[in-house]
């Protein structure tokens, strides 16, 4: 399980069906390739000797970052296909220059040295269950403390949603205490859309409450699998799906399921019990 897929479950089990199931397409937005450039541009910078690491430099990259990114993944390119002049390519490059603009007013880089970036993580816990992820970076101080900083290019969510926003953080905090058996001192959200840092200062009561979390979601992820049973929640972000057409809440019709369904898993579903898988 990754934190992106135990989001999806929970905003919408058709959602992850779609994704993971079934597998469907997704046409790439604008919104998420310029998050994976602004992202790939702050990585690259700590490349550079600290003096260097200056805006005027982060900004000059990003061309170069966005062309490196479309050979790796060139159908990118059709996002502005239809932009022969390139003026609309044009407009989100800058968007993007502005988001790793602003970063240099929440952060000083100059000033860090970050352990690891893009930092890929596994574990498995006791039940069986793997977690793995990608952290943006973290960083590690003298004394011994650890700061796990995620960057966002929208913006700070309002307080009452900020739990949603750090659940991600607690993943990785909880993947980080399985594997280094340490507690991070700090998780750092950084909204470059807003200008605004999050902090959480986590501590194992918390990683202990986002595991029965994980496994409680896994074991609903599993008796949905079982069953068949994936139904749809409606909420504003349906209107960002690119699986409307197949949805029954927009009249679609989902794909025949792939996977072989359990009557047993069913009939026990209906008492409240879950069969093995």
């Amino acid at each position: 399980m990754s934190p992106s897929r135990a989001s999806d479950f929970m905003q919408c089990p058709l959602l992850y069906r779609f994704r993971v199931i079934d597998r469907l397409p997704e046409k790439p937005s604008e919104a998420a390739t310029r998050g994976t450039l602004v992202h790939a541009v702050l990585e690259r910078l700590f490349d550079d000797p600290a003096a260097e690491r200056t805006a005027p430099r982060a900004k000059a990259m990003v061309p170069a970052q966005w062309s490196r990114l479309l050979e790796t993944r060139p159908e990118l390119g059709e996002l502005f296909a239809e932009d022969p002049g390139g003026e609309r390519l044009s407009r989100w490059l800058g968007e993007a220059e502005q988001l790793v603009e602003r970063w240099f007013t929440l952060e000083d880089p100059t000033r860090l040295e970050p352990r690891e970036r893009e930092m890929f993580v596994e574990t498995e816990l006791e039940s069986g269950l793997r977690l793995r992820g990608v952290i943006d970076r973290v960083d590690i101080a003298p004394t011994g403390d650890v700061r796990i900083v995620d960057y966002k290019t929208g913006k700070a969510p309002r307080p009452e949603y900020s739990e949603g926003a750090l659940f991600q953080m607690k993943f990785y905090a909880l993947v980080i205490w399985r594997l280094k058996q340490v507690v991070p001192r700090r998780l750092q959200l950084v909204y470059l859309g807003s200008g605004d840092v999050l902090t959480y200062d986590p501590v194992m009561a918390d990683l202990e409450r986002t595991e029965r979390k994980l496994l409680a979601l896994w074991e609903a992820i599993r008796l949905a699998t079982e069953t068949g049973d994936w139904r749809p929640r409606p909420t504003k972000l349906c209107g960002w799906c690119d699986h409307r057409s197949v949805c029954p809440e927009f009249g679609g019709t989902p794909p025949v399921y792939p996977l072989s369904v359990s009557p047993r898993a069913s009939a026990e579903d209906g008492q409240g019990r879950m069969g093995p898988v």
